[in-house]
């Protein structure tokens, strides 16, 4: 059985960041809650089989990825709920991420920071086929390995996604740019 104050020193810092990436995929507070506790709950049960030295960020954003997926599956499956109390349910998680000294993520930071919602916009819209690996290299900076084992697909298919996500968020984005009068002629 794993030791639950290792558990607890070296996966929870990680828990902004897993719930960011929780809110990206699902793009619900409540579902994101959700997905980031059964991930921690299927973390700690299988911490054991963790190899120290490895990246255990990696592992838990592997084990997030893989019960968002699940989780989607089986909703697509059920008709939808809705929750009430999504907000008190936010705030005190937000709060129990600022007591446990878990530090805001790089992609709340870089998303706190785009005051126009259209770029926002444009990084939702993404399919989550080209979504996903664009939050996880661009964002939260992960290798094209580390996004492969997330996401189990090889690594060719995490740069094919990663191109065509790119280039779908530029395209989004140049629109944006050009209704604005933002490009210029050609030179």
């Amino acid at each position: 059985m794993a030791d639950q104050a290792t558990f607890e020193e070296q996966a929870m810092p990680f828990a902004g960041q897993l719930y960011s990436a929780a809110l990206r995929m699902t793009r619900n507070p409540s579902d994101a809650e959700d997905v980031v506790q059964e991930t921690y709950l299927k973390a700690f049960r299988a911490f054991g089989s963790f190899q120290d030295g490895t990246n255990l960020k990696a592992w838990l954003y592997r084990i997030l990825t893989n019960t968002y997926i699940n989780k989607y599956r089986k909703k697509q499956r059920r008709p939808s709920e809705v929750e009430l109390g999504e907000l008190q349910d936010l705030y005190l998680y937000r709060r129990m991420g600022e007591a446990s000294g878990a530090s805001v993520s790089a992609e709340e930071d870089a998303l706190a920071n785009f005051v126009d919602t259209d770029i926002v916009h444009a990084l939702e819209s993404l399919p989550d086929n080209f979504r996903m690996p664009v939050l996880m290299a661009d964002v939260e900076g992960f290798s094209y390995k580390e996004i492969a084992e997330m996401l189990d697909v090889p690594i060719g298919t995490v740069m094919s996604r990663l191109h065509r996500g790119r280039k779908a968020l530029q395209k989004k984005l140049w629109s944006v740019a050009e209704a604005r009068g933002m490009t210029g002629p050609a030179s």
